[in-house]
Protein backbone atom coordinates (compact mmCIF):
# COMPACT_ATOMS: atom_id res chain seq x y z
CA UNK A 1 0.00 0.00 0.00
CA UNK A 2 1.41 3.36 -1.27
CA UNK A 3 0.79 6.82 0.49
CA UNK A 4 1.86 9.93 0.37
CA UNK A 5 2.54 13.38 1.87
CA UNK A 6 4.39 16.41 1.50
CA UNK A 7 7.01 18.08 3.75
CA UNK A 8 8.43 21.40 3.89
CA UNK A 9 12.12 20.85 4.20
CA UNK A 10 13.86 24.19 4.59
CA UNK A 11 17.15 24.11 3.03
CA UNK A 12 16.13 22.84 -0.11
CA UNK A 13 14.91 24.04 -3.53
CA UNK A 14 12.51 23.50 -3.51
CA UNK A 15 11.19 22.82 0.11
CA UNK A 16 7.96 21.16 -0.80
CA UNK A 17 8.82 17.34 -1.29
CA UNK A 18 6.72 14.72 -1.96
CA UNK A 19 7.43 11.47 0.51
CA UNK A 20 6.50 8.40 -0.50
CA UNK A 21 5.86 5.54 2.12
CA UNK A 22 5.12 1.89 0.97
CA UNK A 23 3.65 -0.04 3.62
CA UNK A 24 4.05 -4.14 3.84
CA UNK A 25 1.31 -6.63 3.02
CA UNK A 26 -0.70 -6.79 6.70
CA UNK A 27 0.39 -3.69 8.08
CA UNK A 28 -3.41 -3.14 9.35
CA UNK A 29 -3.91 -6.64 9.90
CA UNK A 30 -1.60 -6.37 13.10
CA UNK A 31 -1.67 -3.28 14.88
CA UNK A 32 1.16 -4.20 17.73
CA UNK A 33 3.11 -5.12 14.75
CA UNK A 34 6.19 -2.78 14.49
CA UNK A 35 8.59 -2.81 11.13
CA UNK A 36 12.17 -1.73 9.95
CA UNK A 37 12.50 1.03 7.56
CA UNK A 38 14.53 1.65 4.64
CA UNK A 39 14.85 4.93 3.36
CA UNK A 40 15.79 5.76 -0.26
CA UNK A 41 16.87 8.83 -2.22
CA UNK A 42 15.41 9.91 -5.50
CA UNK A 43 11.84 8.37 -3.80
CA UNK A 44 9.90 9.47 -6.98
CA UNK A 45 11.90 6.53 -9.07
CA UNK A 46 11.78 3.83 -6.41
CA UNK A 47 8.16 2.68 -6.10
CA UNK A 48 5.82 2.68 -9.73
CA UNK A 49 6.29 4.00 -13.18
CA UNK A 50 4.01 6.15 -12.87
CA UNK A 51 5.79 8.24 -10.28
CA UNK A 52 9.27 7.64 -12.05
CA UNK A 53 11.06 10.42 -13.66
CA UNK A 54 11.65 8.78 -16.62
CA UNK A 55 8.99 6.58 -16.81
CA UNK A 56 10.24 3.91 -14.85
CA UNK A 57 10.88 2.86 -11.76
CA UNK A 58 12.69 0.24 -9.49
CA UNK A 59 9.30 -1.27 -8.83
CA UNK A 60 10.15 -1.80 -4.96
CA UNK A 61 6.07 -1.61 -4.40
CA UNK A 62 5.72 -4.69 -6.87
CA UNK A 63 8.35 -6.31 -5.23
CA UNK A 64 7.11 -5.64 -1.54
CA UNK A 65 3.59 -7.32 -3.09
CA UNK A 66 5.31 -10.08 -3.98
CA UNK A 67 7.59 -11.54 -1.16
CA UNK A 68 5.28 -9.52 1.56
CA UNK A 69 9.00 -8.53 3.30
CA UNK A 70 8.01 -6.95 6.64
CA UNK A 71 10.00 -3.57 6.39
CA UNK A 72 7.96 -0.02 5.27
CA UNK A 73 9.80 1.54 2.77
CA UNK A 74 10.25 5.24 2.50
CA UNK A 75 11.45 7.68 -0.19
CA UNK A 76 12.46 10.79 -0.22
CA UNK A 77 11.86 13.31 -4.02
CA UNK A 78 14.70 14.67 -5.05
CA UNK A 79 14.61 18.04 -6.77
CA UNK A 80 13.17 18.47 -10.11
CA UNK A 81 14.83 21.92 -10.46
CA UNK A 82 17.90 22.43 -12.55
CA UNK A 83 21.29 21.16 -10.80
CA UNK A 84 19.64 21.28 -7.71
CA UNK A 85 19.64 17.40 -7.25
CA UNK A 86 23.61 17.06 -8.09
CA UNK A 87 23.96 19.98 -5.62
CA UNK A 88 21.72 18.11 -2.76
CA UNK A 89 23.33 14.82 -3.28
CA UNK A 90 26.91 15.89 -3.26
CA UNK A 91 28.56 15.47 0.19
CA UNK A 92 31.28 17.58 -0.73
CA UNK A 93 32.21 20.54 -2.96
CA UNK A 94 33.69 19.14 -6.77
CA UNK A 95 34.15 20.51 -9.91
CA UNK A 96 32.60 18.67 -13.32
CA UNK A 97 33.19 19.68 -17.10
CA UNK A 98 29.77 20.66 -17.84
CA UNK A 99 28.53 22.29 -14.89
CA UNK A 100 31.75 23.64 -13.45
CA UNK A 101 31.72 24.07 -9.56
CA UNK A 102 29.38 22.11 -7.94
CA UNK A 103 29.05 23.65 -4.30
CA UNK A 104 27.69 20.17 -2.05
CA UNK A 105 25.02 20.77 0.46
CA UNK A 106 24.82 16.74 1.32
CA UNK A 107 25.59 17.75 4.94
CA UNK A 108 22.30 19.76 4.87
CA UNK A 109 19.79 16.91 2.92
CA UNK A 110 21.39 14.20 5.42
CA UNK A 111 20.50 16.27 8.31
CA UNK A 112 17.05 16.51 6.91
CA UNK A 113 16.53 12.98 6.41
CA UNK A 114 17.83 11.91 9.79
CA UNK A 115 16.19 15.13 12.15
CA UNK A 116 12.82 15.85 10.33
CA UNK A 117 11.77 13.37 8.07
CA UNK A 118 12.31 10.33 9.72
CA UNK A 119 10.92 11.46 13.02
CA UNK A 120 7.53 12.50 10.88
CA UNK A 121 7.73 8.72 10.01
CA UNK A 122 8.24 7.38 13.19
CA UNK A 123 5.32 9.24 14.23
CA UNK A 124 3.28 8.44 11.82
CA UNK A 125 4.17 4.97 11.49
CA UNK A 126 4.99 2.11 13.35
CA UNK A 127 8.19 1.62 12.66
CA UNK A 128 11.66 0.44 14.62
CA UNK A 129 13.03 3.54 15.40
CA UNK A 130 16.44 2.31 16.12
CA UNK A 131 19.13 2.51 14.25
CA UNK A 132 19.86 -1.62 13.85
CA UNK A 133 16.93 -1.27 12.30
CA UNK A 134 17.26 1.71 9.69
CA UNK A 135 18.84 1.74 6.67
CA UNK A 136 19.52 3.59 3.97
CA UNK A 137 19.17 3.58 0.00
CA UNK A 138 20.42 5.13 -3.49
CA UNK A 139 21.64 4.60 -6.80
CA UNK A 140 24.34 6.90 -8.41
CA UNK A 141 24.68 10.52 -6.89
CA UNK A 142 21.73 9.25 -4.10
CA UNK A 143 24.68 6.32 -3.66
CA UNK A 144 27.06 8.25 -2.99
CA UNK A 145 24.92 9.95 -0.35
CA UNK A 146 24.03 6.39 1.36
CA UNK A 147 27.50 5.66 1.71
CA UNK A 148 27.75 9.27 3.45
CA UNK A 149 24.86 8.49 5.12
CA UNK A 150 25.71 5.26 6.82
CA UNK A 151 29.34 6.38 7.56
CA UNK A 152 28.45 10.10 8.84
CA UNK A 153 25.08 9.26 10.77
CA UNK A 154 25.71 6.27 12.03
CA UNK A 155 23.75 7.11 15.30
CA UNK A 156 20.64 6.59 12.80
CA UNK A 157 21.81 4.11 10.23
CA UNK A 158 23.04 0.83 10.86
CA UNK A 159 23.20 -0.10 7.10
CA UNK A 160 23.31 1.23 3.21
CA UNK A 161 22.94 -0.42 -0.50
CA UNK A 162 24.83 1.62 -2.62
CA UNK A 163 23.90 1.36 -6.25
CA UNK A 164 26.68 2.44 -9.02
CA UNK A 165 27.79 5.13 -6.85
CA UNK A 166 29.25 8.28 -8.18
CA UNK A 167 32.65 7.77 -6.72
CA UNK A 168 34.30 9.24 -9.35
CA UNK A 169 33.40 12.56 -8.88
CA UNK A 170 35.98 12.92 -6.81
CA UNK A 171 38.02 9.98 -5.58
CA UNK A 172 39.97 11.43 -3.00
CA UNK A 173 37.40 13.70 -1.60
CA UNK A 174 35.00 10.07 -1.42
CA UNK A 175 37.65 8.28 -0.18
CA UNK A 176 38.45 10.80 3.09
CA UNK A 177 34.73 11.03 3.40
CA UNK A 178 34.55 7.47 4.12
CA UNK A 179 38.14 7.54 6.82
CA UNK A 180 36.48 10.26 8.55
CA UNK A 181 32.98 8.29 9.09
CA UNK A 182 31.92 6.74 12.13
CA UNK A 183 31.96 2.62 12.43
CA UNK A 184 30.40 0.86 15.23
CA UNK A 185 30.05 -2.63 14.69
CA UNK A 186 27.92 -4.88 12.24
CA UNK A 187 28.06 -1.24 9.99
CA UNK A 188 26.63 -3.22 6.65
CA UNK A 189 27.03 -1.73 3.34
CA UNK A 190 25.91 -3.09 -0.35
CA UNK A 191 27.73 -1.67 -2.71
CA UNK A 192 28.04 -2.87 -6.55
CA UNK A 193 28.60 -1.27 -10.06
CA UNK A 194 27.63 -2.76 -13.64
CA UNK A 195 29.84 -3.73 -15.75
CA UNK A 196 28.24 -1.72 -18.73
CA UNK A 197 29.40 1.42 -16.97
CA UNK A 198 32.90 0.37 -16.03
CA UNK A 199 33.82 2.43 -18.76
CA UNK A 200 31.63 5.62 -17.89
CA UNK A 201 33.88 7.52 -16.23
CA UNK A 202 38.06 7.40 -16.32
CA UNK A 203 37.92 7.28 -12.27
CA UNK A 204 35.71 4.75 -12.09
CA UNK A 205 38.03 1.52 -11.22
CA UNK A 206 40.30 3.54 -8.77
CA UNK A 207 37.30 4.83 -6.81
CA UNK A 208 35.90 1.90 -6.51
CA UNK A 209 38.98 0.08 -5.41
CA UNK A 210 39.72 2.93 -2.78
CA UNK A 211 36.67 2.99 -1.34
CA UNK A 212 36.38 -0.83 -1.13
CA UNK A 213 39.77 -1.04 0.37
CA UNK A 214 38.86 1.46 3.11
CA UNK A 215 35.19 -0.03 3.73
CA UNK A 216 37.39 -3.49 4.35
CA UNK A 217 39.70 -1.34 6.60
CA UNK A 218 36.99 0.02 9.20
CA UNK A 219 35.86 -3.58 9.68
CA UNK A 220 32.47 -3.11 7.57
CA UNK A 221 30.48 -6.33 6.78
CA UNK A 222 30.83 -5.30 2.97
CA UNK A 223 29.16 -7.12 0.10
CA UNK A 224 30.32 -5.63 -3.16
CA UNK A 225 29.60 -6.33 -6.87
CA UNK A 226 30.18 -5.70 -10.28
CA UNK A 227 27.19 -6.60 -11.95
CA UNK A 228 27.47 -8.60 -15.25
CA UNK A 229 25.62 -6.71 -18.32
CA UNK A 230 24.39 -4.00 -15.48
CA UNK A 231 24.11 -0.49 -16.99
CA UNK A 232 23.14 3.07 -15.59
CA UNK A 233 19.35 2.55 -15.04
CA UNK A 234 16.63 2.30 -13.51
CA UNK A 235 15.64 -1.10 -15.51
CA UNK A 236 19.28 -2.14 -14.22
CA UNK A 237 18.97 -1.10 -10.60
CA UNK A 238 15.60 -2.80 -10.30
CA UNK A 239 16.96 -6.20 -11.20
CA UNK A 240 19.60 -5.79 -8.22
CA UNK A 241 16.63 -5.18 -5.76
CA UNK A 242 16.11 -8.92 -4.59
CA UNK A 243 19.98 -8.72 -4.24
CA UNK A 244 20.29 -5.39 -1.95
CA UNK A 245 17.63 -6.58 0.18
CA UNK A 246 18.97 -10.32 0.45
CA UNK A 247 22.33 -8.35 1.49
CA UNK A 248 20.93 -6.20 4.31
CA UNK A 249 18.89 -8.69 5.58
CA UNK A 250 15.59 -8.42 4.63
Amino acid sequence: MLERFTLSLPGLVPQERTVTVCLPEGYADDPGARYPVLYFFDGQNVFVDEDASFGKSWGMAAYMRQTGVPVIAVGLESSPVGDNRLVEYSPFTHGTEDLGIIAGRGRTTLSLLCDAVKPCIDGRYRTLPGRENTAVVGSSMGGLMALYAATHRSDVFSAAAALSPSLWVHPGKARRMIERGDYPPHTLIYMDYGSEEMGNHRDNWRALTETVHTLLVHDCDLTFRIVPGGDHSEASWQERVPVFMSCLGF
